[in-house]
C-alpha cells in the first residue's frame, strides 16, 4: 500500500511523517493550523466567499472575550488553492497580556531585552480562592436549574459597598498617617497613602474625550493654567480666576494641543494648535490677540517648546546681525511630520519702537514617523528631544546634530502675510528644497513599543534617563538609557499610559492611565526609581479615564496668606501636585507627593539594576539613592 494512503500508527517515527500527516495527526484538527479545536470542513464547490462567525472560545491570556474570526476557505473542486483570508486571525478583543521571561534567579525579564520586568499591584488580579470557586460553581448550577441568564446578571451586579464608600472609608482611615506597613508573607512592605479625592476640581464642559489631545498647559512665568475646551481656549489662575483667551466656532476646528514657552525666556508665549492645521502664538502679557499664525498642511497633533533659549542673529531690519534670544518650537501633525521653528519674539516696547513684530522661521522638517505624532518632549537642558508616534515608535534626537548646518539668517525662505485683522500670518514653505529634512537613520536612538507612544518624560535630576509609556496594546512604562539606548526596566501597569511626570525632589515618577485591562479603578500611580516599586495609587469612581496630566506648582497645604510665587510656601506647595484632564469633562488637582520626604528618598540598600557595581552604574548614568538629589 502506498505510504500516503497507509493507516496512521502511533508508534510511527515522527521523522518519516509527511506534512499532511503531521497536520492531521489528530483527527479533530482542522486544516487551519492556527485553529486546532475546529474540525476540518468538508470541501464544497458552492462556497466561494469567506464565512464569518462569532467565536466565544477562551484562550490563555485573552480573558474569553468575543472576537471576530475568519474561517479558511477549503480547496476548490479542481484542487487549486483558493484565495486565503487566513492572514487576519482576529479582530477586536483584548490586547495580549504582557509576559516576561524568567532569568533563572527568581526574576523576570522583558521579552527581547535584558531589562527587568516589574508588575504593579493592580496589573495582576488576585487568584480566585477555592471557596470563591466553589461558590461560583454552585451559583452556576442554580442558574442552570432555574434557567437564569448569568451574563446579564453579572452586568447588573453591584457590590454591597460602592467604590465611593470605600474611598471615603479609606480617606478617614488615612487622615492621620502618611504610610502604612504590612507583612506580605515574606517581608514588611511600606506603602504611602494619598488622598483619593482631588483637593480642587474645575468643570470643563466641552473637554474632548480623546487620547491624542493634550489640552493642558501651565506657565510658571505668569502663573496661569491654559485649558482647551473644544474650539475655545480658557485661562485659569488662583488670583484672576477664569478668562477666555481665544474664541472659536463650536462647529469649527477644535484645539488639539497647548504649550507655553520656556520659563528661561520669560515671554509666556502660548502656542495652540487646531484640527485644521493652524498654530497660533500669543503672549499672555500682551492681551488676547495672537501675534503669529502658522498654517500647516495637515491637522496639528502635538506641540512643545524647548525649555531653554537659543542665541541667534536677529531678523529685525534695524538690528541685523545682532544676537538675540529666540525660542524653539516643535509642531507635529497627524501624518507623522514634525516641524522645527525658531521664534523671535521682541518685547512690546521694541515692537512699538521698530514697528517690527518678530519672526517665525521654519528650520527643518523631521520625517521619521509614518503615523500621527502623539508625544514630543525635550530634556531639561534642551540638548536632546524625543518624539512618539502612533506607529509605535519613539525616536531620540540630538538637538545640535539636527540643527547642524542651519543658519537662521534673513535669507531663509518664508512667506509673511498681513491679514485684515492685523495678525501677521507666516506661511511655511514646507515643500521648499532649502528646508532641511531629517529622514530615518539620523536619530540617536529608536525604541519600538507595542502601541502608540504619547507619554514621554526626561528625568530632571538624572541625565540620560528617559521614561516612555505605551497605549492600550503596550500597557507598560519603559525606562531607557539615552547614551547607550539600553532598556533599564519595564513596569507593567495593565492600562493605557497617558502621561508621565517625574518628581523634582524625589526619585519617583507619577503615571496616569486611560483604559485599563484587566479592568481596575486606578488612574494615578507613583513608582520609585530604580527599584520600580509601587509607592501609591489613586482610584477613581466610575469608568472615567485620565486623558492627560501636567505638573502644577501648588497644593492643598498652602497657607492662606501665600499665593503662587510667594515666599512662604509649604513643602507640598514647593513639590507641587498634578493637574489631570478627565474624560468626565473636568480638570482635577491631585496631591501625589505628600508624605515624609526622607522615607521616600532613603534607599533600600538593594543591589540595583547592575548587581550593585558602582563602576557599571556610574557608566550607565545611574546614581544610588540617597537622602538628597544632587
Amino acid at each position: 500500500m502506498h505510504e500516503s494512503s497507509s493507516s496512521f500508527h502511533a508508534n510511527k517515527d515522527p521523522q518519516t511523517l509527511s506534512t499532511e500527516e503531521r497536520l492531521l495527526r489528530n483527527p479533530s484538527v482542522s486544516l487551519d493550523a492556527f485553529d486546532p479545536q475546529r474540525k476540518a470542513p468538508f470541501p464544497s464547490p458552492k462556497r466561494s466567499q469567506p464565512q464569518f462567525r462569532r467565536s466565544n472560545r477562551q484562550s490563555g491570556g485573552e480573558g474569553g472575550a468575543s472576537v471576530l474570526s475568519f474561517q479558511r476557505v477549503p480547496s476548490g473542486p479542481n484542487g487549486e488553492r483558493q484565495v486565503s483570508v487566513g492572514t487576519v486571525w482576529a479582530v477586536g478583543g483584548l490586547a495580549p497580556v504582557v509576559s516576561g521571561v524568567p532569568n533563572g534567579r527568581g526574576r523576570v525579564l522583558g521579552s527581547g531585552t535584558n531589562a527587568r520586568l516589574y508588575t504593579s499591584s493592580f496589573a495582576n488580579p488576585p487568584p480566585i480562592s477555592k471557596a470563591e470557586f466553589d461558590t461560583d460553581r454552585h451559583e452556576g448550577r442554580l442558574a442552570q436549574a432555574l434557567s437564569l441568564d448569568r451574563v446579564s446578571r453579572v452586568f447588573e451586579f453591584r457590590d454591597r459597598y460602592s467604590l465611593s464608600e470605600r474611598i471615603r472609608t479609606s480617606s478617614k482611615d488615612n487622615l492621620d498617617t502618611d504610610s502604612r506597613t504590612f507583612w506580605n508573607g515574606t517581608k514588611w512592605i511600606t506603602i504611602r497613602t494619598l488622598p483619593f479625592a482631588p483637593f480642587k476640581v474645575l468643570d470643563a464642559p466641552g473637554l474632548r474625550d480623546d487620547f491624542y489631545c493634550s489640552v493642558l498647559a501651565y506657565s510658571p512665568t505668569c502663573h496661569t493654567l491654559a485649558v482647551g475646551l473644544g474650539s475655545l481656549l480658557y485661562g485659569w489662575s488662583e488670583l484672576q480666576g477664569v478668562r477666555l483667551l481665544a474664541h472659536g466656532d463650536k462647529q469649527g476646528p477644535h484645539l488639539t494641543s497647548l504649550a507655553f514657552s520656556s520659563p528661561q525666556g520669560c515671554k509666556s508665549i502660548l502656542a495652540f494648535g487646531r484640527s485644521d492645521g493652524s498654530v497660533s502664538l500669543m503672549s499672555l502679557y500682551e492681551g488676547l490677540s495672537p501675534r503669529f499664525h502658522l498654517q500647516q498642511l495637515c491637522p496639528v497633533a502635538c506641540i512643545t517648546w524647548r525649555p531653554v533659549v537659543e542665541a541667534r542673529k536677529s531678523r529685525n531690519p534695524n538690528m541685523r546681525g545682532m544676537l538675540v534670544k529666540t525660542e524653539d518650537l516643535l509642531v507635529g501633525d497627524e501624518v507623522g511630520n514634525i516641524y522645527y521653528y525658531a521664534v523671535e519674539w521682541p518685547e512690546a516696547w521694541e515692537v512699538a519702537r521698530d514697528h517690527w513684530s518678530g519672526s517665525t522661521t521654519l528650520l527643518l522638517r523631521i520625517c521619521v514617523h509614518t503615523q500621527q505624532i502623539c508625544g514630543l518632549s525635550f530634556s531639561k537642558d534642551g540638548s536632546t528631544f524625543a518624539t512618539g508616534g502612533n506607529d509605535n515608535l519613539c525616536y531620540l534626537f540630538d538637538t545640535n546634530t539636527v540643527l547642524d548646518g542651519i543658519s537662521c539668517n534673513p535669507g531663509s525662505e518664508e512667506e509673511a502675510v498681513l491679514g485684515p485683522d492685523g495678525i501677521r500670518r507666516i506661511r511655511a514653505l514646507t515643500g521648499d528644497s532649502q528646508i532641511k529634512e531629517i529622514t530615518p537613520g539620523a536619530e540617536m536612538r529608536k525604541w519600538v513599543h507595542g502601541a502608540a507612544v504619547k507619554a514621554i518624560a526626561f528625568c530632571p535630576w538624572r541625565d540620560g534617563l528617559i521614561a516612555t509609556g505605551g497605549g492600550s496594546n503596550d500597557k507598560c512604562i519603559h525606562f531607557y538609557h539615552t547614551s547607550s539606548g539600553a532598556c533599564l526596566a519595564t513596569i507593567s501597569v495593565a492600562a493605557q499610559v497617558t502621561s508621565l511626570i517625574w518628581s523634582t525632589t524625589r526619585r519617583e515618577i507619577c503615571a496616569t492611565f486611560g483604559f485599563a485591562q484587566p479592568d481596575h479603578p486606578y488612574r494615578i500611580a507613583i513608582f520609585s526609581w530604580p527599584d520600580c516599586k509601587q509607592i501609591a495609587a489613586i482610584a477613581w469612581e466610575g469608568e472615567h479615564r485620565a486623558l492627560y496630566a501636567i505638573p502644577y506648582p501648588g497644593g492643598p497645604n498652602e497657607s492662606k496668606t501665600s499665593k503662587e510665587g510667594g515666599r512662604c510656601l509649604s513643602r507640598t506647595s514647593q513639590e507641587g501636585c498634578i493637574v489631570v484632564a478627565s474624560s468626565d469633562e473636568s480638570v482635577k488637582f491631585h496631591e501625589v507627593w505628600s508624605g515624609s520626604q526622607k522615607s521616600v528618598l532613603a534607599s533600600s540598600g538593594g543591589p540595583g539594576l547592575l548587581g550593585g557595581s558602582d563602576i557599571l552604574e556610574g557608566l550607565e548614568g545611574i546614581d544610588k539613592e540617597g537622602d538628597v538629589i544632587h
